[in-house]
């Protein structure tokens, strides 16, 4: 979401590193990059304002850290003012009440509401060990309860049947009632998307507002909407007070300005961002590591929890046992590492967490990205059992029989092959302990790109 504002403050930024002493003239030129940046990421201009002033102010006449350069010291100050703009810390949902704790979906059309309930439900029961209810209130949109009911099925959470024949206040208080009576934790109500200049739908809203009384009503956003959105969210905030934002299509090739508006302007906290279309791509909003994926210093501790939550830990161990026992590693456990990696998330997104590395992500994209995983596991899984386990045995017939039932050409089927014999490499250094080797071995797999900067 954010690569055309980091590329551009990554470029701003390296201009002013290597400055002796933080003057107003020469960080001149710096600050109209920096906001021009802001305005062409769609930041609005009253934020980008405030902004460089107060970057200004903090800068001029700064005494500087001795284990730090001048450059540097800017740079911290221009991450602890994106920091202070998008909510200086993260803020959880407040379930702190007696059970059910109700929170309100609201939003425009086509902004993922249904998706983010169904997200968030997912969320709740394994991150928080939450029993969740959950409801449309949607009778509007075709097919909108029947997907909220199939995406309750995909995570195993209840879902409270509804129709189109009743009204939405009704569905919303039986929904309740039924959370309360059954003692449910949470009761997630999704809501029909409606245009803020439509008086009745809004007035419809209210009403659902003031019979549940939320803990949480979170307004829905589209990362891709721009400035168009802060608009709709003070009307929205003005008729029901929202507690929170979740940011959709995080993932999408949006300028990124609604993230850094939308706080400014309504005071209220982004509490989670969508970075996919799957149902665990639902990521709790920091705005301390955020303002570090902009700046190209990436997101380590993101990055170690999606390792953590999402790495199929025995899995891991048993590779582990595996390996230290000598036993070969094969095309059965390069199969289990792939749908691995693919479960942590996107390629180019983890790489962007890497400090370094965030810059380079674009590059590497058609070196290693999802659909290269997927060619992968298509060519294993066109293989035999017997050829999973001796990879020796593929020749040239069973190279040519596996390209065809994968869909794939021999070439990369041959490919394949070559990269699992550097994984078997890099295991039998593992065993042995040999850390340099490990490197060189690396290297050889990772695309150049990965190095040459």
């Amino acid at each position: 979401m954010f690569n055309n504002l980091t590329n551009r403050l990554s470029t701003t930024l390296k201009n002013i590193r290597g400055i002796g002493r933080l003057t107003e003239e020469n960080i001149k030129q710096t600050l109209h990059d920096i906001s021009i940046a802001l305005l062409e990421a769609d930041v609005s201009l009253p934020v980008v304002r405030s902004f460089i002033n107060c970057v200004k102010e903090k800068a001029v006449g700064q005494e500087v850290n001795k284990r730090m350069t001048p450059g540097q010291e800017f740079i911290k100050i221009v991450r602890n003012e994106l920091i202070i703009a998008m909510g200086k810390e993260n803020n959880t949902l407040n379930l702190a009440v007696p059970p059910p704790a109700v929170v309100l979906l609201i939003g425009l059309q086509g902004t993922g509401k249904t998706t983010s309930t169904g997200k968030l439900a997912k969320f709740l029961k394994e991150k928080h060990k939450k029993k969740v209810l959950i409801v449309s209130t949607d009778i509007y949109r075709p097919a909108a309860i029947k997907q909220l009911e199939t995406l309750s099925n995909q995570i195993d959470v209840d879902f409270y049947p509804s129709s189109y024949n009743e009204k939405p206040i009704c569905i919303a208080k039986n929904a309740l009632k039924e959370a309360t009576i059954k003692l449910y934790d949470v009761l997630l109500v999704d809501t029909a998307g409606r245009l803020h200049i439509n008086d009745s739908m809004m007035e419809e809203l209210k009403q659902i507002y003031n019979a549940i009384n939320p803990i949480e009503t979170l307004f829905v956003i589209d990362a891709m909407m721009g400035q168009d959105i802060v608009n709709a969210a003070k009307i929205f905030d003005k008729i029901l007070s929202f507690t929170g934002v979740i940011l959709t299509k995080a993932d999408s090739d949006a300028r990124g300005g609604a993230a850094l508006s939308i706080r400014y302007t309504t005071g209220k906290p982004i509490k989670f961002i969508g970075t996919g279309e799957k149902l665990e791509a639902l990521e709790q909003f920091y705005p301390d590591r955020i303002a570090s994926r902009i700046l190209g210093m990436g997101d380590v501790i993101s990055l170690i929890e999606d390792i953590e939550n999402k790495i199929d830990s025995e899995q891991a161990e048993n590779l582990s046992e595996k390996i230290k026992k000598g036993e070969n590693f094969n095309l059965i456990d390069f199969l289990q590492q792939l749908k691995q990696i693919r479960k942590i998330g996107n390629i180019s997104d983890l790489v962007k967490k890497i400090p370094g590395l965030g810059n380079i992500s674009n590059n590497i994209k058609p070196a290693i990205d999802d659909e290269m995983l997927i060619r992968m596991e298509a060519i294993i899984s066109s293989m035999t059992v017997k050829e999973r386990k001796n990879p020796n045995i593929i020749k040239g017939a069973r190279k040519l029989r596996i390209a065809n039932g994968s869909g794939n050409k021999v070439q990369d089927v041959n490919k394949l092959l070559k990269q699992f014999n550097d994984m078997q490499n890099i295991m039998k250094k593992i065993k042995k302990s040999k850390i340099n080797n490990i490197t060189k071995y690396i290297k050889n797999i990772i695309p150049y790109d990965f190095y040459k900067r």
